[in-house]
């Protein structure tokens, strides 16, 4: 670079600063884009044709969700986002969530108090009867487990989810009598009990009819003591887990949230007290994009069903947990690329908690190490890359808004469809909530198998020196009750035949 071109450059940037540090823009902006053509989509189209050389556009650039959302290579800058989607976003940074699944309850409070000591602020307690545990979790027979699990740590001082499937109700009590022992008021803990009724059900094969009238007598009775968390959960993992779509999960957890919102007025509670014990899980994969528009279209959702309801849109708690089925046991290593971005895009699509699933969770119990990464994506993107600071940074962005309006429409069609069913609970025992799983199910598992969904170091660039990774113990083998929706692993079937990686258990 010449002294002149220097010098020039240097008083660009020095004006440009002092522009940017009084908040205005040049007066003679327009003047500095008047040398450059106007940019028309029509321009922009002649030019791809060019490249194209004859192959069909729609063919060659333009693809669909499984939901039928056509995503374009080029969308128009778009609206605002609506007003009730910003009035229900989070106003602080969201709550970074670590599992305590430990079977061993004292190992288990070791874990959790690490996991606190280093970022995190909330803690999820799996039990061993939930689907999610996955041949883990606090012993649900060990009326101590959440007293054992959580020794040396104040209820009032950190978040608490309870993953406990068919035993949320006992797990709940041991919860309610642990913050009597700490002297606390039940309105002073910040908890979801996150009881499922359909999720639960559906993961046990079982009618969920009959857990909802003991769930709502429970609910309308610590209300009345001055609980102020959120008892009741509606869970997208059930349908995601199962191979469903975008639209699947938003409308089955719109569903839920709506029949649950039935059963607190039923047992007693007015509406405003009923929508105040709902809290929401919508699954982070590792589509960013999509999970981001996801997110966005689950506020809208809502927001339209308490319209519907007379009721003004207020704030949800809308957790976010990392994808079970995009996990491998080949490369897991890879693993970590896929939380990031999953994570990336709970974050950014709005989430008020993101758990991130440890990289080495589909081999077995995570160690301390794959726990601290674990946390430390969130943390890392709070603090040092400052996602928190923007309301909805993809608002105005025309590919993600167009995404979410077509997700906004796909989770109310299929809401539409369930409450045609006579509910979520009714479509399920009827079988035709799980045959539409079903379905997307089979296209998905075929995306895989013939290629045109690629699982990196599994079925593409697979590492045949793998070096081994250390567990905790390895996943046992596990039994999927007859009549209950599988929790499938996209990369399983191509792992099936293939030496795995040795496991080294942790000392």
């Amino acid at each position: 670079m010449t002294g002149g071109a220097r010098r020039s450059w240097a008083m660009t940037a020095k004006t440009t600063a002092t522009t940017e540090a009084a908040g205005t823009l040049p007066a003679d902006l327009d003047g500095l884009l008047a040398g450059f053509p106007a940019a028309t989509r029509e321009a922009w189209l002649k030019a791809v044709e060019r490249v194209l050389k004859g192959a069909d556009f729609d063919a060659t650039l333009v693809t669909r969700t499984r939901d039928g959302i056509v995503v374009a290579p080029l969308v128009a800058p778009a609206p605002g986002t609506p007003a009730d989607a910003i009035l229900t976003r989070p106003a602080a940074p969201w709550t970074i969530f670590q599992r305590v699944d430990h079977p061993d309850s004292a190992e288990a409070a070791a874990l959790a108090r690490g996991d606190l000591g280093g970022g995190a602020n909330g803690l999820t307690l799996v039990f061993s009867r939930a689907r999610s545990a996955r041949g883990f979790g606090l012993p649900a027979s060990d009326p101590k487990a959440v007293a054992d699990a959580l020794d040396g740590i104040a209820l009032d001082q950190v978040a608490l989810r309870l993953d406990a499937g068919p035993d949320g109700l006992d797990a709940a009590r041991q919860v309610l009598a642990l913050a009597e022992r700490q002297r606390l008021e039940f309105g002073a803990l910040d908890v979801d009990f996150g009881f499922d009724a359909s999720g639960t059900g559906a993961w046990a094969g079982q009618d969920g009819t009959a857990l909802t009238p003991a769930i709502g007598g429970f609910v309308a009775e610590i209300v009345g003591r001055g609980f102020k968390s959120r008892a009741l959960l509606a869970d997208g993992r059930p349908w995601h887990e199962a191979g469903g779509t975008e639209g699947q999960e938003l409308g089955a957890v719109l569903a839920s949230g709506l029949a649950k919102l039935k059963v607190l007025t039923g047992a007693g509670l007015d509406i405003e007290a009923a929508r105040r014990q709902i809290a929401f899980l919508l699954v982070a994969d590792v589509d960013l994009y999509g999970t981001i528009a996801k997110l966005r279209a689950f506020r809208r959702l809502w927001a339209r069903v308490e319209h519907a309801c007379g009721l003004a849109p207020r704030p949800v708690r809308l957790h976010a947990e990392t994808a079970w089925r995009m996990m491998t046991r080949r490369d897991p290593w890879s693993n970590l690329l896929r939380t990031s971005l999953a994570v990336l895009g709970a974050g950014l699509g709005g989430a008020d908690a993101v758990q991130a699933t440890p990289f080495t969770a589909a081999l077995g119990l995570p160690d301390a190490f794959a726990r601290r990464l674990a946390r430390h994506l969130g943390t890392l993107m709070i603090e040092e890359a400052n996602l928190t600071r923007v309301a909805d940074p993809a608002a105005g962005a025309g590919a993600i808004e167009a995404l979410t309006d077509g997700y906004e429409r796909a989770g109310w069609d299929e809401f539409r469809a369930i409450e045609a069913d006579g509910g979520l609970l009714a479509s399920l025992a009827a079988g035709r909530f799980q045959a539409r799983l079903a379905t997307a199910r089979t296209g998905l598992e075929a995306e895989v198998a013939e290629g045109r969904r690629p699982i990196v170091g599994t079925t593409l660039f697979p590492d045949p020196r793998e070096a081994p990774v250390a567990v905790l113990a390895p996943a046992p083998d596990l039994e999927i009750p007859a009549g209950a929706l599988p929790s499938i692993r996209l990369a399983a079937p191509h792992e099936a035949g293939r030496a795995a990686p040795a496991q080294e258990a942790a000392r």
